[in-house]
């Protein structure tokens, strides 16, 4: 269980990482869907210190309660993105980086849980 934990965590934090960079420099796609999404380029940066840091959280052992803030912050993030793109009126096919994200968060918080029971 452990391994499986470690490996979807792994991930996450990579993509948190990576998407994270791409808000915090401002990446020109990362641009164009926030704008499509209605929410000011000032706050792109924001976001991705944010991501930046909950990946750092969700991988380092210590500060438990750092790393539940974490996680609820990243449900709150992709549950934003998710229902921005419904609230836009975007495809489907738009939802699925959120929703995979959304899934990808759940699976990792459900496993260090069953994880620490163990």
């Amino acid at each position: 269980m452990k391994i499986i934990y470690w490996i979807v965590t792994c991930l996450l934090a990579a993509f948190l990482l990576i998407t994270g960079i791409a808000d915090m420099i401002k990446l020109p796609e990362a641009v164009v869907v926030f704008k499509h999404l209605g929410y000011p380029e000032y706050l792109l940066p924001f976001i991705g210190v944010a991501k930046v840091l909950a990946a750092i959280a969700i991988v380092f052992p210590r500060f438990p309660r750092l790393k539940e803030w974490a996680y609820a912050g990243l449900i709150f993030d992709v549950l934003g993105a998710l229902y921005s793109h419904i609230a836009v009126g975007d495809p489907i096919t738009s939802w699925i980086v959120p929703a995979g994200a959304l899934a990808v968060v759940a699976a990792s918080y459900f496993l260090l849980h069953k994880t620490q029971q163990s």
